[in-house]
């Protein structure tokens, strides 16, 4: 038997009739989202729409704001933010274990430095980055208003 984490949220494989049942809709409310590009299923080469366990739970949440009061146009953004955290999530995630694997092929050492014009670099074991101790002024260049030629 399955275990329910071992389930793949993002396996598109729904038709619409079970989907619209699990959130609790009519299948042509899933259509119109479909077309609204509220919650967009996946599709067979055939063009059959099949949802996602995410497709349904995002079902729910857009009856459950729409309930509220909320405009759809509002809850598609709401949508996109959401994908775009969920994207982001993922991709730290993904830095985070690449960061890790490094550290452990290369215990005590240094992954990463800035360099003197702030590009990183990458350092040996050992080796530090030569720090700039020059001070720079600035001063805004002030612009004189042109001057009218004489009348001849």
């Amino acid at each position: 038997m399955v275990e329910p984490d071992e389930i793949d949220e993002d396996a598109p494989i729904l038709a619409i009739a079970g989907a619209a049942e699990l959130a609790g809709m009519h299948p042509q409310t899933l259509r119109q989202y479909d077309r609204l590009g509220l919650v967009v299923p996946a599709r067979t080469q055939g063009g059959s729409r099949r949802y996602s366990l995410r497709h349904v739970a995002q079902l729910q949440e857009v009856a459950r704001m729409s309930a509220e009061g909320m405009s759809l146009p509002a809850i598609v953004r709401i949508i996109e933010l959401e994908d775009r955290v969920r994207e982001l999530h993922l991709r730290v995630r993904d830095l985070e274990d690449r960061m890790r694997s490094e550290l452990e092929r290369r215990p005590g050492a240094r992954v990463f430095a800035a360099g003197a014009t702030g590009a990183v670099i990458s350092l040996r074991h050992g080796t530090r980055v030569r720090r700039a101790t020059e001070v720079v002024l600035w001063r805004p260049h002030r612009v004189s208003p042109p001057t009218e030629a004489p009348d001849d």
